[in-house]
């Protein structure tokens, strides 16, 4: 069984690492080489990561092949089959909740890096229930 076929191929592909600046059009601009797609998803809330649906699964394999590790919007990505499981899913959360840690995350409250806002020492203070 080859690597890429672990998971039924829907035609989805996640790319990460993108960091803040990626925009939907690059993103189309790199993929429909590889053949049609059908959507482009870039988040934004938090940034880093993307969803690229082709209409043939075959184009997404080759995709995979032919874009992880390479530079995308500014930064080296990761592009992998999506495997259909919610981020949540994969067991990779501190605390067990939440997302993955990133060193380049910043606080929304503070603007420092190193810590989320739920964990901000400055502002916890205005963030407790009543």
């Amino acid at each position: 069984m080859s690597k890429m076929s672990r998971y039924p191929s829907d035609g989805k592909v996640y790319v990460g690492d993108l960091g803040s600046s990626a925009s939907k059009q690059e993103l189309e601009d790199a993929f429909s080489y590889y053949g049609s797609l059908q959507n482009v998803w870039v988040a934004r809330n938090p940034p880093g990561f993307a969803f690229v649906e082709f209409e043939d699964p075959r184009d997404a394999e080759d995709a995979v092949r032919g874009l992880d590790g390479r530079t995308l919007c500014g930064r080296r990505v990761r592009v992998e089959l999506s495997n259909g499981k919610k981020l949540r899913d994969r067991g990779s959360f501190r605390r067990g909740n939440g997302r993955p840690f990133h060193p380049e995350d910043k606080c929304y409250e503070c603007g420092e890096r190193g810590h989320y806002a739920r964990d901000c020492h400055r502002h916890r203070s205005s963030r407790r229930r009543r």
